[in-house]
């Protein structure tokens, strides 16, 4: 038996109740799943004509899709260190990337993104080096809803992490989860925006999995047409593992567009409590065809 995925959306629509009866085609040109009860807003992901919207280089994600037929690479190197009083440790994370291709209709995307990492760990003089990749992940965006007023624009990423990674960086499993993403354009300059994931996570000395969850927010401003800047905050709350500790952290930076097309970014950030690490700083860039 043949299974239409856009017929299936439309039944799951009807079945929800939040967007009346449409048909398939209709489903696929909307830039949103779903519209709030009672709204006539329309939201959708930025067209070619338009500055990109991207992921990076907040914590925090973007609250849009790609758009049909459009590709995304967004890339960047970031530095961490972190000093716990016995062991000094220096990272190098790169090439950060992350493929998003628009599929099917406006409102969803498919994710793909790959990373390797150096860590250099000083102990009482004694030095080692670990280096690999990290493990594959894959994912869904579904823009859901436009923003109406208060009522925020929204997306939902469903995602998973493989093991596919070299061992010293590997789980060794897959691991699923989710993300909310919420946004509010305040004016025509600022911005607010928040998001609270879930995923299966599994512990780096004992390998039993755990569950972590993790909050954001973060507020952004457009300086101009070319330059905007964000600040946000972000933690990651890990619940049932036996090593891993709750970490605070607060970041910021600014992105400069060069054209439409082409964005270049710049972030910097710190540690909260003792087991964050000190701090952090990366550059990358996205590009959109």
């Amino acid at each position: 038996m043949t299974i239409n995925p856009m017929k299936m959306l439309v039944c799951l629509a009807l079945c929800i109740g939040t967007i009346g009866t449409v048909s398939a085609q209709d489903l696929k040109d909307r830039g949103t799943l779903f519209t709030w009860n009672g709204s006539d807003a329309v939201g959708g992901p930025a067209s070619m004509d338009e500055p990109l919207i991207g992921d990076r280089p907040d914590f925090t994600e973007s609250s849009t899709t790609v758009g049909v037929g459009v590709k995304q690479v967004e890339m960047g190197y970031t530095y961490t260190f972190d000093n716990d009083g016995s062991t000094s440790t220096k990272s190098h994370s790169y090439p950060e990337m992350l493929w998003r291709v628009g599929m099917l209709a406006e409102w969803l995307e498919l994710r793909i993104a790959y990373n390797y990492g150096d860590v250099f760990a000083n102990t009482g003089g004694n030095q080692t080096t670990t280096s690999g990749g990290e493990d594959l992940y894959f994912g869904f965006k579904i823009a859901l809803t436009p923003q109406d007023g208060v009522l925020p624009e929204t997306a939902l990423v469903l995602q998973t992490t493989l093991a596919s990674g070299d061992d010293v960086f590997s789980s060794g499993d897959a691991n699923p989860g989710f993300n909310y993403i919420y946004s509010w354009a305040l004016d025509d300059e600022w911005s607010l925006a928040g998001q609270t994931q879930w995923h299966r996570a599994v512990d780096g000395d004992t390998g039993r999995p755990y569950s972590e969850f993790s909050q954001s927010v973060a507020i952004g401003k457009s300086l101009n047409d070319k330059l905007g800047a964000y600040y946000e905050w972000y933690c990651l709350i890990p619940d049932g593992a036996d090593s891993a500790p709750v970490e605070h952290y607060m970041d910021g930076g600014f992105t400069y567009s060069l054209n439409n097309n082409l964005q270049l970014d710049f972030r910097a950030g710190f540690g909260l409590n003792e087991e964050s690490d000190d701090y952090f700083a990366g550059t990358g860039l996205i590009y959109r065809y």
